[in-house]
């Protein structure tokens, strides 16, 4: 019997990172279940009750924001949410990555399933069929405060449904009416609430959120291997990641990363070698890894925690529990995570910090027995000295970064939105530096292999030893000056695709040899 192929039902089943990744990529199909289409009729019509009845309801038969006091006609409620796709797209800036902006009709999709927003069945299907046909509307970056919700980025995202704004199809930026027109499609005829349903809500934020997760955690993974190799090739000391130092102050972000780096040295004669060496102490940038590593893997599961909260609530406004009770609150502001962004956003820049540190600290070739700039015909050859240049001024730009966006607030639509969260900006700043910091490992990683590499005939343990394998496939030892950008650009490549990661995965399968602990289900997984 054959096994069925897993599916993800919106509106029903849990929704994580992974999950949402997995749709994105199209390795996870989703799909809308009849049980929930149930739902989500009912809920359309109490909505249609309320406009019977005539009763003043916010975004239904009322105007938005300050205009909350006017009332629109019966006739006149579908132009309304019409209206406020076309008046709500500001957007500006570059567009968002084209994975970002599916990302959001995943997650709204998600949101609007559950049946509480008053959209019509036709609406979530057009939806789907944008994600399952790779028809990415267009997204301008830069216009969100990020409360009430991601207007301008979502109003852009969803004019298509009303055969207006750009798509990306068939790797082409179109007209949404050609490519609507190629599919013998129509656009939608939004019904009362539709258009604020849609634009209401924190996936412009909460999609960002799911990017800086999977790259944080890479960035984190990367951290510990690196450092270890760092830790080689700088002949520093294991003991201030023994096991029972960390027990009395038993962080488990601090715990895990210093059971990963034991693991990753087990059987290292580099370690053996100087084990009675006459040095006392390392240099934090080497002593603190548990301690620094550690912290900022804290500040990511806060936030992985707290997305997954957010990736499984009803967050537009108002709130249409039944025909008798419709709410209009503040699940769309998007202070929650506004500020675990800014929080995962120092974190980030802080482990591009420590890297820079040690990238420094290897160039300086006195208590280590190393080449200064780990060259040996140094004065003829500047040897590694401008790749620190690199990383210092990627470190600076970082920590003027870490301003925290949530900390901000400038009232809006006429002082009736008068604190808002800028946790759009709280998430653009977390992805940038987060894509600063592959940079810095990437150079980090090259420092490091080139101090690896004065060890020899010495050999590490089977990880490590597999780790700059995999390096020297890709950049040679360098023996004397040559344009190290062409060696930076294939550092970063295998810091961006992962390999290092699978690597080790594919050496502990084979080897019988695991970098496993405790806290894996909290630190490796999402």
């Amino acid at each position: 019997m054959s096994q069925k192929t897993p599916s993800f039902a919106y509106g029903a089943d849990r929704l994580t990172v992974g999950k949402a990744l997995g749709i994105a990529r199209g390795t996870l199909p989703g799909q809308l279940t009849e049980p929930v289409l149930e739902r989500v009729r009912a809920n359309r019509e109490a909505v249609a009750r309320i406009v019977a009845k005539g009763e003043p309801v916010y975004g239904i038969n009322t105007g938005f924001g300050p205009l909350c006091t006017t009332r629109i006609s019966a006739d006149q409620t579908s132009l309304l949410q019409v209206n406020i796709l076309k008046s709500h797209s500001v957007g500006v800036g570059d567009p968002i990555r084209g994975e970002i902006a599916r990302l959001m009709l995943i997650l709204k999709l998600h949101a609007l399933s559950m049946g509480h927003s008053g959209v019509a069945e036709t609406t979530l299907k057009r939806i789907l069929w944008h994600i399952e046909n790779e028809v990415t509307p267009v997204v301008p970056s830069q216009g969100s405060v990020g409360a009430s919700g991601d207007l301008a980025p979502l109003a852009h995202l969803f004019l298509p449904l009303i055969g207006l704004g750009r798509v990306t199809y068939q790797g082409e930026v179109r007209d949404t009416a050609e490519v609507l027109g190629k599919f013998g499609m129509d656009p939608l005829e939004l019904g009362p609430k539709e258009g604020l349903a849609l634009i209401n809500g924190t996936q412009f934020i909460a999609a960002h959120g799911v990017s800086v997760v999977e790259k944080m955690q890479q960035c984190l993974s990367q951290a510990d291997i690196i450092g270890a190799m760092m830790l080689e090739g700088l002949q520093g000391s294991l003991r201030p990641f023994h096991e029972e130092l960390h027990k009395l102050r038993p962080y488990p972000g601090t715990r895990h990363v210093a059971h990963r780096v034991r693991n990753l040295l087990k059987g290292s004669e580099i370690l053996e070698d100087h084990i009675d060496c006459e040095r006392v102490q390392d240099p934090y940038s080497l002593r603190c890894i548990p301690q620094v590593h550690g912290a900022s893997r804290t500040a990511w599961l806060h936030l992985k925690e707290l997305l997954e909260t957010e990736l499984n609530s009803v967050t537009d406004n108002p709130v249409v529990i039944d025909e008798e009770l419709s709410i209009s609150g503040g699940n769309f502001h998007g202070q929650p995570l506004a500020m675990a962004l800014d929080y995962a956003c120092l974190a980030a820049s802080e482990i591009g910090n420590i890297s820079d540190r040690r990238i420094y600290l290897a160039l300086e070739g006195n208590q280590t027995d190393l080449p200064k700039l780990l060259m040996k015909d140094t004065g003829l050859n500047s040897g590694y000295m401008m790749l620190q240049y690199t990383s210092a001024a990627l470190a600076s730009e970082n920590k003027s970064l870490c301003f925290p966006a949530s900390a901000d607030s400038i009232p809006t639509s006429m002082g009736q939105e008068d604190h808002v969260s800028m946790g759009s900006i709280s998430g653009r700043k977390a992805l940038q530096v987060l894509e600063n910091v592959e940079k810095i490992q990437a150079v980090e990683l090259l420092t490091a292999a080139q101090a690896f590499e004065y060890r020899k005939p010495l050999k590490s343990g089977w990880f490590l030893e597999k780790v700059h394998g995999l390096v020297r496939t890709r950049v040679s030892f360098a023996e004397a000056d040559r344009v190290f950008a062409t060696d930076i650009e294939a550092g970063l490549e295998l810091i961006r695709s992962g390999a290092l990661i699978r690597l080790l995965d594919t050496v502990s399968r084979k080897k019988a040899l695991s970098l496993k602990t405790d806290y894996d289900e909290l630190f490796e997984t999402y």
